[in-house]
């Protein structure tokens, strides 16, 4: 086993990885016809004779589709084409009705994009060979106690991107970021929500082996069926050791498609491999090609947001963040938003990272919540923080009224007046430093003894009794003081 330890295979062997994401477009309506494309409803209650291919129905292009997945392949540096044709995509399967389905293929609509994968050791960019629209199939539902199989349509028809990646991967891990960026970006420009447990963002991938150093592809395998980011490491692991084990000992990797099982780690063969030729494509004679005017290309690019590269960027040499801060604050589009208000409305930008990763995120983590749904606006999080920041309060004193906001709607600046503010004043913090002393001698002869360890006990003994409002800093260094002088006196 441990000769098939992932690191000693890596030197030996390079994989060779590409993925295929289907994204669904988040439009109100599926592809080709009026069906709402809303995830959730009862089976087969989303359909109509169009998507469900009843004869002499014919397919209407949506719009709003056409723009999202040319948002999609600008967002993705990609060429968008003036003319692409939809083509029918022919195989039988339960959840096709058609027995075809509507997509593109030598003619996509987007072509030759990029983008950029930020790894912590390097960043570089993965190639897009291609974004091309097409319609999805149904699902099918089996049930293992009947041994029954049913096929609920109400997905048939929804909007799907598939983003084509050039094998410009070479570990599970570089997959697992360009996933991540990927679907960022898609959420970024509000394309697609990314759900993978929905299944409105699914992936495939295409993963071969070759000799370290050597330039021919070897034999490649397609991996369906994983749903989670995780999942997608485990799989590639999983087949990477599979499929050095098979060379290694003198078998043969057979073109084919496979499935992951979460359950086991493993992938399991499912099938030969389509090639192209085994779906006969062919242009659909009801749809016409799409040609797109220049003008509707710029009218898109004019309303493309800021993009998680471009906002990494800026939020490195306009706040000064760290790159892992970065990282965290950019990986949702509305937590960067939620993030940059709270410091435009006056709050220090490195204090507002520190207090939205540890406070913000940590209680809508244990709450269950997004940050859309976050109950504390972020104008209110900036004053709270200005207070901090000036010396009104502490930063104990900050969480407990952050508690109260969180909980029961306060206002800080309220909160910070009736609280009363921060004990800072030196005579009054010498004078409860000198109580300290007095009430804890065994502690304070320990410290003068040497044991300087016992200063954190003591501190919390102040804190405690001055219910957390002493300045810290300034306390401590008295109540180091104190107990120095406390000394000189004893000699």
């Amino acid at each position: 086993m441990s000769r098939y330890a992932m690191e000693s295979i890596l030197e030996r062997w390079e994989p060779v990885i590409g993925l295929e994401v289907h994204a669904q477009l988040k439009t109100r309506t599926k592809i080709f016809c009026g069906c709402p494309t809303n995830f959730g409803g009862e089976p087969n209650t989303h359909v109509c004779p169009v998507c469900l291919g009843h004869p002499g129905t014919l397919p209407v292009l949506n719009q709003s589709a056409v723009k999202m997945a040319i948002a999609t392949g600008l967002g993705l540096h990609c060429t968008v084409t003036t003319e692409s044709v939809f083509a029918r995509k022919n195989y039988f399967y339960p959840d096709l009705p058609k027995g075809y389905q509507i997509s593109q293929f030598d003619k996509p609509i987007c072509t030759e994009g990029w983008l950029e994968i930020v790894l912590p050791e390097r960043t570089f960019r993965a190639g897009i060979e291609r974004v091309h629209m097409e319609e999805d199939a149904g699902k099918n539902l089996h049930d293992a106690q009947t041994g029954l199989s049913q096929v609920d349509f109400n997905r048939t028809g929804v909007p799907l991107v598939e983003i084509v990646g050039k094998p410009d991967l070479h570990s599970a891990e570089e997959a697992m970021a360009y996933l991540k960026e990927l679907r960022n970006i898609l959420r970024y420009l509000d394309v697609c929500d990314g759900n993978l447990e929905e299944g409105s963002f699914r992936c495939d991938a295409n993963v071969s082996i070759r000799p370290s150093g050597t330039e021919p592809l070897g034999t490649r395998v397609e991996i369906k069926n994983i749903n989670s980011f995780r999942n997608v490491g485990r799989a590639l692991g999983y087949e990477i050791r599979r499929q050095a084990r098979a060379l290694e000992s003198g078998d043969a990797i057979v073109l084919e498609t496979r499935l992951f099982d979460a359950d086991t780690g493993q992938t399991q063969s499912m099938r030969s491999k389509e090639e192209s030729a085994d779906y006969r494509y062919f242009p659909d004679p009801d749809l016409l090609p799409l040609r797109l005017d220049q003008t509707i290309i710029e009218e898109v690019r004019s309303t493309l947001p800021p993009l998680p590269e471009d906002v990494r960027s800026r939020f490195n040499e306009q706040y000064g963040l760290r790159p892992y801060d970065i990282a965290v604050l950019t990986d949702e589009k509305d937590l960067a938003l939620f993030y940059e208000e709270i410091v435009t409305s006056g709050a220090d930008a490195l204090a507002a990272s520190k207090w939205v990763q540890t406070e913000v995120l940590g209680r809508l983590s244990g709450d269950k919540l997004t940050v859309s749904d976050c109950p504390v606006p972020p104008e209110r999080i900036a004053r709270l923080l200005t207070h901090q920041s000036e010396g009104r309060i502490t930063g104990k004193m900050a969480k407990d009224i952050f508690e109260k906001m969180w909980r029961e709607d306060a206002d800080p600046d309220k909160e910070v007046e009736q609280i009363g503010g921060v004990i800072s004043d030196d005579a009054d913090l010498r004078r409860i430093c000198g109580e300290i002393a007095t009430q804890f001698p065994d502690e304070t002869a320990q410290f003068l003894a040497g044991k300087t360890k016992v200063l954190g006990f003591l501190m919390g003994q102040l804190m405690r009794q001055t219910k957390g409002k002493a300045d810290p800093k300034k306390a401590s260094k008295l109540l180091r003081e104190t107990l120095e002088a406390i000394g000189t006196e004893g000699k």
